[in-house]
């Protein structure tokens, strides 16, 4: 299940001329905000396995409300503090995308170098959404460097999914209430950079919504975008360029029903089923 978080946005104060990057708020009381911090050391590196939360240290952070009162029950079983949402910003202080996380414990806390008042606390978290090879993805976000077409194509695998999990998230910030394109329009995709699912997504969602955009990230996602709402409207165009190239590398065999077609074959039907035109070129 994807979490998103729909509250309003963020906006962080700058102190000391150093932006803050994260937020933290309650997941059970929006009002309940717990603070700001400038980074978030580990947020992105997973635990060795599954028995084991993230150990994420929050640096420059001022706490308030329940992360406040948390902080003087550290290292505690009492320094745990809930569940929040922990948003990250852009430069401006504007929520870009936010991570559901659960079990927040306050397991250290120490003055930080980053600031007079400012803490570094250091916490344990559960997260299954904060994919590593993401931070890379949300700096380019943030300093406006995600700017141009094709940024993904020397990604690896699971780097390509991590930069697939960033243009969800971000969706809602990047359109920033823009309306879809009319139906009737053409979307291009090159399919020489087509090497598995993952980079045919991370094509589409390119082509319809420009650098970093999202057009889902697996075969229902897809369909669900599709549905309306996330960039295009049906009918339009799809125009695939160097379609051997991606028919050859799309030929894994997945079930479907009570059948097995190829990933392609699967896209096609998909395609054709919502009302698009796909131009294999």
């Amino acid at each position: 299940m994807i979490s998103v978080f729909t509250g309003g946005a963020v906006r962080a104060s700058r102190r000391d001329g150093e932006e803050r990057k994260y937020a933290l708020t309650s997941d059970d009381d929006d009002e309940d905000f717990w603070g700001f911090a400038r980074e978030a050391v580990g947020f992105f590196t997973p635990p060795p396995d599954e028995e084991h939360a993230r150990r994420v240290r929050l640096e420059g952070c001022l706490p308030q409300g329940g992360l406040l009162t948390a902080v003087g029950r550290a290292g505690a079983r009492r320094g745990e503090v809930g569940n929040a949402w922990l948003a990250l910003l852009d430069g401006d202080g504007v929520t870009m995308g936010s991570y559901f996380v659960h079990g927040v414990t306050v397991v250290d806390v120490e003055p930080s170098a980053r600031g007079t008042g400012l803490l570094d606390i250091t916490v344990t978290l559960w997260c299954d959404d904060a994919l590593p090879g993401a931070e890379r993805a949300w700096d380019l976000l943030r300093t406006g460097r995600l700017n141009r077409t094709g940024m993904w194509h020397a990604l690896a695998p699971d780097e390509r999914h991590a930069w697939l999990s960033v243009a969800l998230w971000s969706h809602g910030y990047r359109r920033q209430g823009r309306p879809a394109a009319p139906a009737g329009q053409v979307f291009a995709v090159d399919g020489r950079h087509i090497v598995d699912e993952d980079s045919f997504y991370c094509a589409i969602g390119e082509a319809v919504n420009g650098p970093g955009g999202y057009f889902g990230w697996n075969l229902d996602a897809l369909d669900d975008c599709l549905c309306g709402g996330w960039g295009a409207t049906v009918p339009f165009t799809l125009l695939w360029d160097s379609s051997a190239d991606a028919r050859a590398r799309l030929g894994e065999h997945v079930p479907a029903d009570d059948r097995e077609v190829t990933v392609l074959d699967l896209l096609l039907e998909i395609f054709e089923e919502r009302g698009v035109t796909v131009v294999l070129r």
